[in-house]
């Protein structure tokens, strides 16, 4: 949500400035495009947008279009085919060959419902694309998971799920869980540093960390209540706790369980905890073979696996897989 919450830190700061904006929104794509539905782009009336919809390829024409409907104050959806291999599409400098549709509304009230994530509601954003009612958003609490436009009474509509950030717990605030909390923050992700040694667990020595608990291990998954959007590193170097930490979330419903350190190390913990069949659920040693060497490269390999698992990807490189890149399987 890193890029979502500048969009909003931005928009609430215009706002407040009384300042005219628009906002741009793939609600649609097709092909190999390098944004999907969702990306945004905020587009002031003077300045610099913020965000991000194709990688630099589309920006300055949608910033155009963003201050046209700023002036006009009307919605509109406009589309970009880079299906075509011609001048005209060659001419954008595009690195991809996709359909992009975007829906750019002024004032943009959606903005409001999405900021209601930083409290960490779930939802489905539903905005009305075309119609007498364009540009109408409403947040529905139980609204399926499932991003499409469909057609309603005559009208497109446009249905987002809104989950909170994603969530991560570093069970450490050793030196080298810094640079993995600093690198999950960057991403958005909400981190939690958990050890029992309270002195360690401070914002200066962990800015990105959004919170710090220091509960017992046992009871460590008890006082943080994880869930399928919450992945866990076990890292504290201290063979008992570790084992502590793994009995506290082995039956969780995490959606990644990661320990540092050697494959024959947490093989003996859990023969100690008599669970030796749990080895299979474990990301143990945590990270994707990299090569890593030293905390900042391990750091990066353990964030790559945990988003690799979360979107059913075995992490190898792009170039051996067949499929599309933002596609399933």
């Amino acid at each position: 949500m890193s890029e979502l919450s500048d969009i909003l830190d931005a928009a609430e700061a215009m706002a407040a400035r009384d300042d005219p904006m628009a906002l741009a929104t793939v609600v649609a794509t097709r092909g190999s495009t390098y944004r999907r539905a969702g990306a945004r782009l905020l587009i002031p009336a003077e300045g610099e947008p913020i965000g991000n919809i194709s990688g630099g390829c589309l920006e300055g024409d949608v910033a155009r279009i963003g201050r046209e409907v700023i002036a006009s104050g009307v919605p509109r959806t406009v589309e970009f085919d880079m299906t075509a291999d011609d001048d005209a599409v060659w001419g954008y400098g595009l690195g991809c060959n996709g359909d992009i549709e975007l829906f750019v509304e002024p004032s943009p009230s959606a903005l409001e419902a999405i900021a209601a994530l930083r409290d960490g509601a779930t939802g489905c954003l539903v905005t009305t694309l075309t119609g007498p009612r364009a540009g109408s958003h409403r947040l529905e609490a139980d609204g399926d998971q499932v991003t499409r436009i469909e057609e309603v009474n005559g009208e497109r509509v446009f249905h987002e799920p809104l989950l909170p950030s994603f969530r991560l717990i570093v069970c450490s605030a050793g030196h080298d869980a810094i640079p993995l909390v600093r690198q999950a923050a960057e991403l958005g992700w909400r981190v939690v540093v958990t050890d029992v040694r309270r002195t360690l667990l401070n914002a200066r020595r962990f800015p990105g960390a959004a919170e710090f608990a220091s509960p017992d291990p046992e009871a460590a998954a008890t006082v943080l209540a994880p869930d399928g959007r919450t992945a866990v590193v076990v890292m504290s170097h201290n063979y008992l706790r570790d084992i502590a930490y793994l009995r506290s979330f082995l039956d969780t419903p995490l959606a990644y369980l990661g320990v540092l350190g050697p494959r024959g190390r947490t093989a003996q913990m859990l023969e100690q905890m008599g669970r030796p069949e749990a080895m299979e659920r474990l990301h143990a040693p945590a990270g994707l073979d990299i090569g890593a060497d030293g905390p900042e490269e391990v750091a990066r390999a353990i964030v790559a696996e945990i988003l690799a698992v979360t979107r059913g990807r075995d992490g190898g490189p792009l170039r051996d897989r067949r499929a599309a890149i933002h596609g399933e399987g």
